[in-house]
C-alpha cells in the first residue's frame, strides 16, 4: 500500500494511528539528533520525524533526502510539540519507522514554493513542476469545480450537452483560423473551430432548444494575458426566447458560480446600452465598482483662446478625488509621461487642482481664470482637494485615453478592492462597423446577429448612413471591467440573413459557398434563437481577481504562441510534407 492517508488528513484525532503516507520532499532539515522532512502531495503538507536515538541508520538515510524526491513513509502519528498554526496539518507529525525512495530527483531548476524563484519562461519549460505549487493547483482545482458547477446548474435547467466538430471549414470572418491539411483531400484545408456558432444554430432548427458545451476554441491572434491561442468556451444557445430570457438564464448561472464556488450573493445586474457605455466610460466594458465619470466640456472650454480645445472635436473630463494636495508637480508630469505612452498615445495631460486652501493651480491658467476654473469644478461637483484631468482629441480616441487615466487612477486610488465583484449587462451594440481602409462594413459581433426588431425594415432597405446606425439585438457580460461573455438574438430568416452577408461584403457566390448549409437549413423552419459564450479561462481569473488566464490553463502557451515544454510548434518530417501535399517537390498540382 502507498498510502492510508493523503498528506492534508491527518488531525490530533489520529494521534497513535500506525499510517502510510506517500508524496514528494517539500524540505529536510537536519538538526542533528532530530531529521525534519515536509512531505507533500496535493492535499497538502504533513512534517515527518525521524530520530537518530532510534533508529540511526534510518536516520542517516533521511539526511540524504532532496528536494521533491518522491518517498513512501510508515510510522505513527503523534502530537507536535512545536504546533504549525498555518497548517491544516500543524497539530500532528509523524514519528517514522520505515521509509522507501520511490524515486530520485534531479534538484529543480525554481522552487516549488508558493513564491518561486523561477521565471515565466523557465516555469513554463518545466511546467510539470510548475504545477506541483499551491497557488497554481488551487487555480486548476477551481477550474475543475467551476466546470463541475457549470454542468449540474445547466443540466438542472433541461440543457442538453453536445459535442460539436474540430475540424470545419474556414471562414474569412473574424480572427484568423488555425488551418489543418488534408491528406485524403489534396490541396485542401480544415480550420480550427474559433466558435462553435454555425453548429449550435443548427443544433436550434434540429429541434434541441437548451444546447451548451464547454468547448475548446481555437483562434490565431496576438496574444496578450487574457488571451491564448487555444481556450475554453462555456458555449450556449436557446430556441423560442428573448433577450431578456438569455440575459436572465445566464444571471443566474453567473449568481449560481460566484455563491457555489467564492460564497458570494451577487445582486440583480444593471443593463447598460452601448451608446451609455461609451459616453460614460469611454469602453464598452467599463468597470463600475467606482465611479469618475466622463464629463463631456467642449461647451464650456471652447471659446476662450486655447488654440488646443478650440480645434479639438472633444474635449473630456474626469474628477479624481482627494489627491489635490498629494499629488506634486512631478507626480503629474510622470502621471502626463504615462499618458504620453505610445501604448496609450495621448499628446498630453490638462489638470486642474482644487487646492485644500482654496486655491487652484492649473496647466491652462493663462487661458481660464479662476473664477471660471471655481465655476467649472461647482458644475461638475468637484470639492476641495480633488484633480479635474482633460483630454482633447477626435471623440473615439480621446474616450479610449481617458478610459485608460480613469483605471489607472482607479487603481492607485485603491477604488478596485479585493472581493468586490460589479457585473453588469452591456446592450443594444452597433449592429455592423464602418471600416474606411477595406470600405466596406464589418459585423459588430458576427455575421449571424440579428438586428433588433423594430431595425430590421431599415436593414432591408436603409441607406450608408441609416446602416451604420442599426442596434443589434447583443449583449456582453462585464465583470470588473472584463468582458466574460458575449451573444445575441440570431437571425434565422433566410432573406435577412443573406442580406447581412450582402452588407459585409459577400457575393451571393461566395456566401452559399462559406454558409449554404446554414442558409439551405434556415428554408425548413428555423426557429426564433440566441446565445451566449462565456470565456471560461478569463471567468476563472476574474472570480480569483487575477488578470492573467494563463494560471487557470494546465498547459498554456507563451506570448509568441509556443508551448514551451514539448516545444511546439515545430517542423514536421519530409514523408508528412509529401504526404500532406505541402512539399515543394511533390505538390497537389504534380498528382
Amino acid at each position: 500500500m502507498y498510502r492510508s492517508h493523503n498528506c492534508g488528513a491527518l488531525r490530533m484525532s489520529d494521534v497513535g494511528a500506525n499510517v502510510t503516507l506517500s508524496g514528494w520532499v517539500q524540505i529536510s532539515r537536519d538538526l542533528g539528533g532530530l531529521t525534519f522532512v515536509d512531505l507533500r502531495d496535493r492535499y497538502g503538507i504533513t512534517q515527518l520525524v525521524f530520530n537518530i536515538e532510534d533508529d540511526q541508520p534510518l536516520c542517516e538515510r533521511a539526511r540524504k533526502l532532496g528536494r521533491e524526491f518522491v518517498i513512501r513513509a510508515s510510522g505513527v502519528v503523534r502530537e507536535r510539540s512545536s504546533k504549525n498554526a498555518n497548517r491544516p496539518t500543524g497539530d500532528i507529525e509523524i514519528d517514522v519507522k520505515e521509509f522507501e525512495i520511490l524515486n530520485a530527483s534531479k534538484t529543480p531548476p525554481f522552487t516549488i514554493e508558493d513564491e518561486s524563484d523561477g521565471g515565466d519562461e523557465l516555469r513554463m519549460q518545466y511546467r510539470y513542476l510548475d504545477l506541483r505549487r499551491t497557488p497554481l493547483q488551487k487555480n486548476i482545482l477551481f477550474r475543475s469545480k467551476l466546470a463541475i458547477e457549470t454542468r449540474k446548474y445547466l443540466d438542472g435547467i433541461d440543457f442538453v450537452e453536445v459535442e460539436t466538430p474540430v475540424l470545419i471549414k474556414s471562414t474569412p470572418e473574424g480572427a484568423r483560423d488555425f488551418v489543418v491539411p488534408s491528406r485524403m483531400n489534396a490541396g485542401q484545408f480544415y480550420a480550427l473551430p474559433q466558435s462553435p456558432q454555425t453548429f449550435k444554430q443548427i443544433l436550434m432548427v434540429a429541434g434541441y432548444d437548451r444546447y451548451f458545451q464547454i468547448v475548446k476554441c481555437f483562434r490565431d491572434e496576438d496574444l496578450r494575458a487574457d488571451r491564448q491561442p487555444e481556450f475554453t468556451q462555456i458555449d450556449c444557445e436557446m430556441a423560442f426566447v428573448t433577450r431578456d430570457q438569455i440575459l436572465d438564464t445566464f444571471e443566474g448561472l453567473t449568481k449560481h458560480l460566484f455563491k457555489s464556488l467564492k460564497n458570494i450573493e451577487l445582486t440583480d445586474f444593471p443593463k447598460m446600452s452601448y451608446d451609455d457605455a461609451m459616453r460614460d466610460y469611454g469602453s464598452d466594458k467599463p468597470d463600475i465598482r467606482f465611479g469618475m465619470k466622463f464629463h463631456y466640456l467642449e461647451e464650456d472650454m471652447k471659446g476662450h483662446d486655447f488654440a488646443i480645445f478650440d480645434s479639438a472635436e472633444s474635449i473630456i473630463g474626469i474628477v479624481a478625488e482627494g489627491i489635490a494636495d498629494e499629488y506634486s508637480n512631478k507626480d503629474m508630469k510622470k502621471l502626463t509621461e504615462w499618458m504620453q505612452r505610445p501604448q496609450i498615445g495621448a499628446k498630453g495631460l490638462v489638470y486642474i487642482k482644487y487646492m485644500a486652501d482654496g486655491s487652484i493651480k492649473s496647466t491652462v491658467g493663462k487661458f481660464y481664470d479662476d473664477t471660471f476654473l471655481k465655476s467649472l469644478g461647482d458644475k461638475l461637483e468637484a470639492k476641495t482637494g480633488d484633480v479635474l484631468f482633460i483630454l482633447s482629441g477626435e471623440l473615439e480616441k480621446t474616450q479610449k485615453r481617458l478610459n485608460e487615466l480613469r483605471l489607472e487612477m482607479g487603481r492607485r486610488l485603491g477604488l478596485m478592492k479585493e472581493g468586490d465583484f460589479k457585473p453588469l449587462w452591456v446592450i443594444d451594440f452597433p449592429l455592423l462597423e464602418w471600416d474606411e481602409d477595406s470600405n466596406r462594413f464589418h459585423a459588430m459581433h458576427h455575421p449571424f446577429t440579428s438586428p433588433k426588431k423594430n431595425e430590421i425594415e431599415k436593414m432591408m432597405s436603409g441607406d450608408h448612413e441609416t446602416l451604420k446606425n442599426l442596434k443589434a439585438d447583443a449583449y456582453d457580460l462585464v465583470i470588473n471591467g472584463s468582458e466574460i461573455g458575449g451573444g445575441s438574438i440570431r437571425i434565422h430568416d433566410r432573406d435577412l440573413q443573406s442580406k447581412n452577408f450582402d452588407l459585409l461584403g459577400f457575393t451571393k457566390e461566395e456566401a452559399e459557398a462559406q454558409f449554404g448549409f446554414l442558409l439551405g437549413a434556415f428554408e425548413y423552419g428555423a426557429p426564433p434563437h440566441g446565445g451566449i459564450a462565456f470565456g471560461f479561462d478569463r471567468l476563472c481569473a476574474v472570480l480569483n481577481g487575477q488578470s492573467s488566464i494563463r494560471d487557470f490553463i494546465a498547459f498554456p502557451k507563451n506570448n509568441q504562441g509556443r508551448d514551451m515544454m514539448i516545444d511546439a510548434p515545430s517542423p514536421i518530417d519530409d514523408v508528412q510534407m509529401t504526404e500532406l501535399f505541402l512539399s515543394s517537390t511533390h505538390t497537389a498540382t504534380e498528382e
